[in-house]
């Protein structure tokens, strides 16, 4: 009993940096380190918005994450705000699926058309008058656009995505 009491307590300092049991802290960081390099590496991308075609939804310079597991099971839905690959993974856009494979998707007087029924768009808070062909997608071909359609078409990136192109679904 009396070694117990001759073993000096360990100061508050070191308490709060490393706990009172060394080997549980270094423990639990590995854990939390290996936990963070596979979300990060394989499941979510932190990605940053740059620009302004898909305001009021996502601001430009805002953080978001995208899940790459998102569209393992099933196929992007319309409405869905996905990140697609252009050159490597370190430039992508952001934008939303409009319209699905098989479908033929148009702009009449800026109001979205797919399969010649106008699409009712929630998300969308700016007026349009962008007026753009029909065009019928291919069996792994998503049309995707940004929501901000006051600019004109041209100066907006959008179009065609290939399934293998979308990299997931934006989470934030």
């Amino acid at each position: 009993m009396e070694q117990d009491q001759n073993v000096p307590k360990p100061g508050w300092l070191r308490i709060a940096l490393v706990g009172r049991n060394p080997k549980r802290t270094l423990f639990r960081a590995l854990m939390l380190a290996v936990v963070c390099l596979v979300t990060f590496k394989f499941i979510l991308l932190p990605i940053r918005v740059e620009g302004i075609s898909m305001l009021p939804t996502y601001k430009d310079r805002s953080f978001n994450l995208v899940n790459r597991l998102a569209y393992r099971l099933h196929h992007p839905a319309r409405g869905d705000v996905v990140s697609i690959r252009t050159a490597g993974i370190s430039l992508m856009y952001l934008k939303r699926v409009v319209a699905l494979p098989g479908e033929t998707v148009e702009f009449r007087g800026g109001q979205l058309v797919v399969d010649g029924t106008p699409v009712i768009e929630p998300w969308l808070k700016f007026p349009s008058n962008w007026t753009l062909p029909p065009r019928r997608l291919g069996p792994d071909e998503f049309y995707v656009v940004g929501d901000n359609r006051t600019m004109p078409p041209m100066n907006h990136t959008q179009g065609v995505a290939s399934l293998d192109r979308i990299v997931g679904k934006v989470l934030l």
